[in-house]
């Protein structure tokens, strides 16, 4: 899950999840989460938050911990340096601190390699993946 800037990238990593680690994912606005995704929570659906310290990290907090009341589990990737988010996250992987509008750019590699790892540790050819061309060949 993600708000503003990074929404794209949630959706970039649930694509990603699901192309080499054959995982069902979505990519969700943090901020929509009561909408549906909500009702998914419990203590085997982890959620993943991109929740950098930016304009909208409260709001994510927020999110974040209507999870962790449903005993979801929760993988944040947060900016450097933020000691609050150990608070509400089971597990945390940081990016280093930037601009507001260049933490997409950082965030998504994490968001990659949780996803070709996970393919990794599943036994996939993460190189090769089922079912995907490498180019649009046909319209």
């Amino acid at each position: 899950m993600g708000r503003k800037y990074n929404f794209p990238i949630a959706l970039e990593g649930a694509l990603k999840i699901k192309e080499i680690a054959y995982v069902h994912a979505e990519g969700y606005p943090s901020g929509e989460m009561k909408h549906g995704p909500i009702a998914l929570i419990d203590e085997t659906f982890p959620s993943l938050f991109v929740v950098p310290k930016d304009s909208v990290y409260e709001k994510n907090i927020s999110g974040m911990q209507e999870i962790k009341a449903r005993g979801g589990k929760i993988i944040a990737i947060a900016t450097l340096g933020d000691k609050e988010i150990k608070k509400h996250a089971d597990d945390v992987i940081y990016i280093p601190k930037t601009l507001e509008m260049l933490t997409p750019l950082l965030s998504v590699i994490p968001l990659q390699l949780f996803a070709y790892y996970t393919g990794i540790a599943k036994g996939y050819d993460v190189d090769k993946p089922r079912n995907l061309a490498k180019s649009v060949t046909v319209e």
